[in-house]
């Protein structure tokens, strides 16, 4: 019985190995050693700045943060601006108010605008809701030791073009080896050096699409390094509330135990 049950399970798995492949697979991903990453990780400040430029001068021109408030870059945990330039950063963007009837400057309490174009997806929660490491035929396994692997598969994807095309129903399609299937409609939207950091760090392809990467995981995670120091204080409270409860415990019967019972 044992016997047959593990040549179905073989066999089941052979199947869907066989169905991932013919549907392309999903993709390489690699794993970049981000700052965030573990359980005392921290956004990199400078990173997330580099991050945010990539992302005025590239891809808002597609791509919006319809979920992330404006003000929010200048929170401490975050890209941390100083007031004035985030409030020189929102006004650049137009809102249409409906009290004025018309279109005015965004200010802090206002939120990234949304996509220029209806097929360009959000990128708010991107870093979330694509997982980057599927494990052996999909088993997930590999989520409990490098985590979801959003950010990498960001940064993946960036920097996964072959720079093949094929046209299909009058559609250019871009080889990509990092996307499912390996063909995506998107055009590389970065190259390297394709802006200029004012701190003078490298602008090369991988370089950009980590900082991009890095920024899109704090617009789907802006409350991270908080909730992290939180954990970290509940665990180390419950820690000394257990020590301290069983040395209470231990007073409290030592009396009791220390006595004979005389039958």
């Amino acid at each position: 019985m044992l016997k047959k049950l593990s040549i179905a399970a073989l066999a089941a798995l052979s199947f869907s190995a066989g169905g991932a492949m013919a549907a392309g697979g999903a993709g390489h991903i690699e794993d970049i050693n981000f700052s965030f990453e573990g359980p005392f990780g921290k956004f990199d400040q400078n990173q997330l700045q580099r991050g945010l430029q990539v992302y005025t001068e590239v891809c808002s021109a597609c791509h919006g943060l319809r979920y992330v408030p404006l003000r929010t870059l200048a929170d401490e945990g975050g890209p941390h601006l100083p007031e004035d330039q985030v409030r020189a950063y929102a006004a650049q963007f137009d809102i249409f108010d409906p009290e004025l009837d018309d279109d005015r400057p965004r200010s802090p309490t206002d939120h990234f605008p949304e996509s220029g174009l209806a097929e360009a997806p959000d990128l708010s929660l991107m870093a979330k809701a694509r997982a980057g490491f599927h494990g052996p035929q999909g088993t997930g396994i590999n989520q409990l030791v490098k985590g979801m692997g959003g950010p990498e598969y960001i940064y993946s994807l960036l920097t996964g073009y072959t720079g093949e095309e094929k046209e299909e129903a009058g559609t250019t399609f871009y080889e990509n080896t990092a996307f499912p299937g390996g063909w995506i409609a998107m055009a590389p939207p970065l190259y390297g050096e394709d802006v200029e950091f004012a701190d003078g760090h490298s602008n090369s392809l991988h370089h950009e699409a980590e900082d991009m990467a890095a920024f899109l995981m704090w617009t789907a995670e802006p409350k991270m390094m908080a909730r992290q120091r939180a954990g970290l204080i509940g665990v180390l409270f419950l820690s000394l509330l257990s020590v301290l409860l069983y040395l209470t415990n231990k007073k409290l019967w030592a009396p009791i135990k220390g006595k004979k019972l005389n039958l």
